[in-house]
């Protein structure tokens, strides 16, 4: 069961409204900035040079899955929050239910979102996960097994960022899917009127 909340019953997620109300395109948070891309770039940096760092797999794989796993965290728990205003949970009810929540600020907050944060949060929320699936393949085709599952790991953790953080971007599964009907319809529009007609 997947639920979209405002976040209007959660105060303290607006508490810091005005320390974004200086000027939009600069960088507000450096400190957050810096840790939303060092850890997932270090985790690929690991990966890519880890021969050259340690001869030992253990050592080298504990590394990338600390990373990885430190990465998991501060863009679901902080960078989300403070770059973009977006966060997302998933929360178990008294049935046992699983329930997925995504949250964004209201809209007449979000023009406090700096454009400079926000560009380099979804920069490195959408390249780090393409690096990991590439290698995936690249660890597939070259057999090397091993590694198969950090890289699986890798996907996993990047990927359920970067599906939760557009889900609370786009809205719930009826906007997602409005959006995806109404972007289909119009290029099956555009197609018909461009179609030449018959003698």
């Amino acid at each position: 069961m997947i639920r979209q909340d405002s976040l209007g019953e959660v105060p303290s997620f607006h508490e810091d409204e005005t320390a974004f109300m200086e000027k939009k395109s600069n960088i507000k948070h450096p400190l957050a900035c810096f840790f939303h891309l060092f850890f997932r770039t270090s985790a690929v940096l690991v990966y890519l040079f880890c021969e050259f760092l340690s001869r030992s797999f253990i050592a080298n794989m504990v590394t990338i899955i600390l990373l990885l796993s430190c990465d998991f965290w501060t863009v679901k728990n902080v960078t989300g929050r403070l770059l973009v205003g977006l966060r997302w949970w998933n929360q178990v009810d008294e049935d046992g239910r699983s329930q997925w929540m995504f949250e964004s600020r209201s809209e007449t907050s979000k023009k406090v979102v700096s454009s400079s944060d926000s560009r380099i949060f979804w920069f490195g929320l959408i390249v780090c996960p393409v690096f990991w699936g590439f290698f995936v393949f690249s660890s597939l085709l070259s057999f090397n097994i091993k590694w198969l599952a950090v890289v699986i790991m890798g996907v996993v953790l990047q990927w359920a960022n970067l599906y939760g953080y557009v889900r609370c971007k786009v809205g719930g599964g009826t906007k997602l899917r409005n959006m995806a009907t109404n972007y289909l319809g119009f290029k099956l529009f555009k197609k018909v009127l461009n179609q030449p007609e018959g003698p």
